[in-house]
């Protein structure tokens, strides 16, 4: 299994902190976002990480090379970072992550190191860590679900009353899936030049077709995208509770 970080975003929203820093390296207590995320995956033994870089690349490449030498690391640059949305940036790691299972996570998420366990334990080969909540607004990715417990949509504008909860940003998905994705990834990014929209409208292609993607409850466990100078502060008082 490879873990792919997609870190590629400006943070326009979290300016002026971010002018001169890439938000994944902001300090959330006395380490830096991105810290966390990698420390969470040592936790659980995944050691291949593929990372999508764009605003300021080089402090990104240079403090994860620096701080985790036992660590491989795969770099690639998305020189459209300021125009496009993080469907073209995980589409772009395709040669390095086809043939492997790949564990997929935004970069902006702090998180407890145990949902990452929940995922690798789970019975399901393809499956996402949701957040079961009914305090839902426009903001967040949503889900609803089959009557096999199954994903059937998941995107920001259903209604959040129609919602189970939040996918929060970290998935898992098998090699068959891996494949799968990818083929759809290649007809909206080439064909349709559908650059500019969230990597879940791939999810939800996939699931269209007979994919079956389940959600697992991250339950009691802290986890908070960090997008707004308010989320920043916030997350900051609850870190001490993660794992």
């Amino acid at each position: 299994m490879k873990a792919v970080i997609l870190a590629a975003g400006v943070a326009s929203r979290l300016r002026p902190l971010t002018n001169n820093t890439p938000k994944c390296l902001l300090k959330v207590g006395d380490k830096s976002i991105l810290e966390r995320t990698i420390d969470n995956l040592v936790k659980n033994n995944i050691s291949e990480v593929i990372v999508v870089t764009g605003f300021l690349r080089e402090m990104i490449e240079e403090f994860l090379v620096k701080n985790y030498p036992n660590l491989s690391f795969t770099f690639i640059y998305n020189a459209k970072y300021d125009s496009t949305n993080n469907i073209y940036s995980l589409w772009m790691t395709k040669s390095e992550i086809l043939g492997y299972e790949m564990l997929l996570m935004d970069s902006d998420i702090v998180f407890d190191s145990r949902i990452i366990e929940q995922l690798l334990s789970s019975r399901y080969a393809d499956c996402l860590a949701l957040r079961s909540s009914k305090e839902l607004s426009e903001e967040e990715i949503k889900c609803m679900l089959n009557e096999d417990g199954s994903i059937k949509e998941i995107n920001k504008t259903m209604n959040p009353n129609d919602a189970v909860g939040e996918s929060i940003g970290i998935e898992k998905f098998s090699k068959e899936l891996v494949l799968r994705l990818f083929t759809i990834l290649d007809r909206k990014i080439l064909d349709k030049k559908e650059v500019n929209i969230f990597y879940e409208a791939a999810f939800q292609d996939a699931m269209n077709s007979g994919a079956k993607i389940f959600p697992v409850d991250v339950e009691n466990y802290k986890c908070m995208e960090v997008d707004t100078a308010e989320d920043f502060e916030t997350v900051a008082l609850v870190v001490n509770e993660m794992q």
